[in-house]
C-alpha cells in the first residue's frame, strides 16, 4: 500500500506534514501555532499495487489545543 496526503486545509500548511509512503505515518516538519490556526483537515488516500489498483481515503484531523 501507498500512502499520500491529498489535501491539507488550510492550504497554506501543507508542507508542515509528511506521510511516510510505504507505513502512513504522518509527521510534522514544523511548528504548530494555536494562534494561527487552531484545527487542520489532512485527506489522506492510500493506493494498493494491484492490477487495477484499489484506492482508499481517509480524513485526519488535528486539532491545536493552547496549554
Amino acid at each position: 500500500v501507498i500512502y499520500e496526503i491529498d489535501t491539507v486545509v488550510p492550504p497554506s500548511a501543507s508542507d508542515v506534514f509528511s506521510i511516510d509512503g510505504n507505513t502512513g505515518e504522518i509527521r510534522l516538519m514544523g511548528e504548530l501555532d494555536f494562534e494561527r490556526f487552531t484545527l487542520y483537515d489532512l485527506n489522506v488516500k492510500a493506493k494498493d499495487k494491484g492490477t487495477p489498483p484499489l484506492l482508499g481515503h481517509c480524513k485526519v484531523l488535528v486539532e491545536v489545543l493552547d496549554v
